[in-house]
């Protein structure tokens, strides 16, 4: 999927506008909105200092939380102006509106090198619409449009999409990044190409099974769908384990369409299970492990993977040369159900022969919160967006820039 990026482009002195994800959690501390974790702005800090260093003027546009439309304070981007001045060394001046007077006087007015931040694109109804009449007030601030937000790419929205008819549109270093590992590298891995997804729906991951079964060696199956793979597979009973009948169906193609192929699937033999359990309060009723093949009783559901699991999974993740793993073992959120996901990471981060790409959402969170990023290839930012580009699907923040 290559795609022109900033290095193709002669930039000085030209007005860009760089949609980017600075969707960063907020919280509000002596009657002001303060940034709990910059890990979005820190990533494209390669797509900003590149900017800067070409001489661009630089416009970044973000969306933030789900303002429907209608302003609110506490999802303004305004706090995101002095922490992003502390990351590059520069002062970052801030426009109360993506689109109008004010930020065209204030876009005209950047020297080069100079970074300009709009207010939340989503303060506007129509960028959720993709409307047109929005997109082309925010492309007559600039004469470039660089696309960095990868975890939005799959949304086709004003400011993601519908901006890339009024200007010419290429990559930022994070968007080229997260293609490069997410669909380049995985269209001819180095094998044994393994693949681990969880996730709480079969239905949800059905996408990204099929389409990974045509390229994978083996897919490891955790989360709260395997219990369906086990129930189908071991003919076990699963007690109130998550399960729908009609996700059985579909369980069944998926494990047809790798014996059809030769691909492995590897799921859980062993599993934690609770007599309670109350995810708002985080709160696990007593836990015990069943054993290998045993069932669940009724009354008892399934929250992490057992140790045997773990021994499997562990055992064919480090023959891997290539592991890209979407989705968690079980309730890692919850400190008492979290081994089983946190094991497999460090089984994952051990394996260090083979490139291991961390697919974004939940699986970025566990990975971090195991403390074993730094041991990972890749990690992706995007959620949804990796889901989709996993499962094949056409980004419309992808499809709009200029292929090379």
């Amino acid at each position: 999927m290559p795609k022109q990026t900033i290095r193709d482009l002669d930039l000085a002195g030209k007005r860009v506008f760089v949609r980017v994800d600075f969707n960063v959690p907020l919280e509000e501390k002596d009657g002001q909105m303060v940034i709990t974790d910059a890990t979005r702005i820190q990533e494209t800090l390669p797509t900003i200092n590149f900017l800067i260093e070409k001489g661009a003027k630089i416009i970044l546009a973000s969306h933030l939380g789900r303002p429907k439309g209608q302003r609110d304070p506490k999802q303004s981007l305004a706090p995101v102006a002095p922490a992003l001045s502390a990351l590059i060394g520069r002062p970052v001046a801030f426009a109360s509106d993506c689109v109008g007077e004010e930020a065209k006087a204030k876009a005209l007015a950047l020297g080069n090198g100079d970074v300009l931040l709009l207010e939340n694109t989503r303060f506007h109804a129509g960028e959720e619409k993709n409307d047109a009449t929005l997109a082309k007030g925010m492309a007559e601030l600039a004469e470039i449009f660089v696309n960095d937000a990868f975890g939005s790419a799959h949304r086709a929205h004003s400011s993601t999409a519908g901006i890339a008819d009024y200007l010419p549109a290429v990559s930022g270093l994070l968007m080229e990044k997260e293609l490069t590992w997410l669909h380049d590298e995985l269209e001819n891995p180095e094998r044994p190409f393994v693949v681990i997804l969880g996730g709480a729906k079969v239905n949800d991951k059905i996408g990204v099974i099929n389409r990974l079964l045509e390229k994978a060696d083996s897919i490891i199956i955790g989360g709260g769908m395997a219990y369906t793979f086990r129930k189908i597979v071991e003919g076990i009973s699963i007690g109130k384990s998550l399960y729908k009948p009609e996700w059985e169906p579909i369980a069944q193609a998926a494990l047809d369409k790798a014996k059809e192929r030769g691909v492995k699937i590897l799921i859980p033999v062993d599993a934690m299970i609770t007599d309670s359990f109350d995810f708002d309060t985080k709160k696990l009723g007593n836990l015990k492990f069943t054993s290998v093949g045993e069932s669940i009783p009724d009354g008892w559901e399934g929250v992490d993977i057992g140790p045997e699991s773990v021994k499997l999974f562990s055992e064919e993740i480090s023959k891997a040369k290539t592991v890209i793993w979407n989705g968690p073992m079980g309730v890692f959120e919850i400190k008492d159900s979290a081994k089983g996901t946190f094991d497999v990471a460090a089984a994952v981060a051990a394996n260090s022969s083979a490139k291991t790409i961390i697919g974004g959402g939940d699986s970025v969170k566990a990975v971090k919160k195991a403390k074993l990023g730094d041991k990972m290839t890749f990690i992706s930012t995007g959620g949804g967006a990796s889901l989709e580009l996993l499962e094949g699907k056409v980004l419309p923040g992808v499809a709009c820039l200029k292929d090379k």
